[in-house]
């Protein structure tokens, strides 16, 4: 069975009770269980963490090249300000996506660039809480096609 690790950044924790008609009202434990819900219907073993410290995020990437078959992230706020997510996400060769409830390109105008995007293969953002589903799919995919 192929493994994947699903991290979340900072303040996904916050799920379902901040700003609902940005980041939807799924709790970041909903979107947990359809998570792995997804990843047992692809016979993927998910591993989904979530994190508002940024050297425990690079921690949970510098795992992959050893432990996991793909990655994918949700840098949450430091996707705009990351050169260290970024430097992790480029340090390793496994299959990465990055996603994002909301579009960011349709946000502030801060958050219209995403560093940490220069270091996966994709970006999936602007689906709600479908995102997640969306990127477990398509890191099937890259994880078979890779």
């Amino acid at each position: 069975m192929k493994k994947i690790i699903l991290i979340n950044g900072p303040n996904l924790n916050l799920l379902g009770n901040r700003e609902n008609n940005i980041y939807g009202n799924h709790s970041l434990e909903e979107i947990k269980k359809q998570s792995e819900e997804k990843s047992a219907e692809l016979n993927l073993e998910c591993f989904f963490c979530q994190s508002n410290n940024e050297g425990e995020l690079i921690n949970f990437i510098h795992s992959v090249e050893k432990e996991y078959d793909g990655l994918i992230i949700n840098p949450a706020a430091f996707t705009h300000t990351s050169v260290a997510l970024l430097d992790a996400l480029r340090s390793i060769s496994k299959p990465k996506i990055e996603i994002h409830l909301s579009n960011i390109y349709t946000r502030e105008e801060y958050r219209k660039k995403s560093i940490t995007s220069e270091g996966v293969d994709g970006l999936i953002c602007g689906f709600g809480s479908l995102s997640y589903i969306l990127a477990i799919e398509a890191i099937n995919n890259l994880i078979y096609t890779k």
